[in-house]
């Protein structure tokens, strides 16, 4: 299924999610098209999970609203619950049981009658090449071969759209390159939508179909990875990396008060510039001379999804914030969905 295609799966109208006087999600609205790969784009804290939780029935929103497959998250919520799937970050699973038997129990929570149940288990394992060690426990497994088997017990159920909390944190990096391929598998050969949320800039770009930025609870920019890079360009800025010898705290707020400088962020010795200017260099070139720094290389380097956030943020994705715990959530703890739904075959 091609995306873009049909019906938006997922449509947010303004929803907004408040702890208190904590506003952690802030009147977003998008879209996500069927069998696409949409990304949540943001450091840690951004609203990315507290937006997540709202739209697979897990926490109720405090403003605006949102529709799954046609469904209101609110008021349909049972419907809602059959067509999602979560990979939540923290991997769900029982050591002591093997693989098939931690399978087999999400699928009765699921209600999947037993004999379809057992078949569906075999292609899921098969899909992600885990047949052979379907009857070892978990506890037996590599991380990687854990969080593989935590992918598909999100898709025993079926669901036509699976949310992806950060699949790939703390995995070695041929654990990471199989999740990755499992999640292009997924959308290409089964059709199914996927939401992936990540801090990894790198992930983001090479997997995505779309991307919203999200910071601060709000989303700042949304379009394909290479819509949104390409926007830095068209507006005639550019992207100067400063190395630099010792530079004080302040280095990047000092470079700021250069003239046509639109952001700038500081990552210890390094100070990456955006400039509204073609012929940026050399002002930052100069700026620095002029603020006393020693620079022990500068290069223009072609935007990424680094500059992106911090042309729309004007910080860095390493400035970290801090999210509200989802307590107030609405009392659901068990998986999204409880009825099966027909998918792979």
């Amino acid at each position: 299924m091609a995306a873009g295609s049909g019906e938006p799966m997922i449509q947010t109208f303004e929803i907004s999610k408040k702890f208190d006087d904590f506003t952690a999600v802030d009147k977003v609205s998008i879209h996500v098209d069927q069998g696409e790969i949409y990304g949540l784009l943001g450091p840690n804290g951004a609203g990315k999970s507290t937006l997540i939780r709202m739209l697979t029935t897990l926490s109720m929103p405090t403003g605006g609203t949102a529709t799954i497959d046609g469904y209101d998250i609110v008021k349909d919520s049972d419907q809602v619950r059959e067509v999602v799937g979560l990979v939540s970050e923290k991997m769900i699973m029982y050591d002591k049981l093997t693989a098939r038997e931690n399978l087999r129990l999400f699928g009765k929570l699921y209600s999947v009658p037993k004999a379809e149940l057992e078949a569906r288990l075999d292609e899921l394992l098969a899909i992600v090449n885990m047949t052979k060690w379907a009857d070892e426990r978990i506890e037996k497994f590599s991380t990687g071969m854990k969080q593989r088997i935590n992918v598909i017990r999100a898709l025993v159920s079926m669901p036509r759209l699976v949310f992806m909390d950060e699949p790939t944190l703390g995995l070695d990096p041929q654990s990471t390159a199989e999740i990755r391929d499992l999640i292009r598998k997924l959308r290409d050969e089964q059709g199914i939508t996927i939401v992936l949320t990540t801090h990894i800039m790198n992930e983001a770009d090479l997997l995505c179909d779309r991307i919203g930025v999200i910071d601060r609870g709000k989303i700042v920019a949304q379009d394909s990875p290479m819509k949104l890079k390409a926007g830095i360009v068209e507006k005639g800025s550019t992207v100067v990396n400063l190395d630099l010898e010792h530079p004080p705290i302040d280095a990047g707020e000092r470079l700021k008060a250069i003239e046509g400088v639109l952001s700038a962020a500081q990552t210890e010795n390094n100070v990456k510039v955006i400039i509204q200017n073609e012929d940026g260099f050399q002002q930052v070139l100069e700026g620095a001379i002029k603020n006393g720094f020693k620079i022990r290389n500068a290069s223009v380097a072609l935007p990424t999804l680094e500059d992106v956030f911090l042309h729309y943020t004007g910080r860095s994705m390493d400035d970290k914030l801090v999210e509200k715990p989802s307590s107030a959530g609405r009392g659901h703890h068990g998986p999204p969905g409880m009825r099966p739904r027909g998918r792979i075959r």
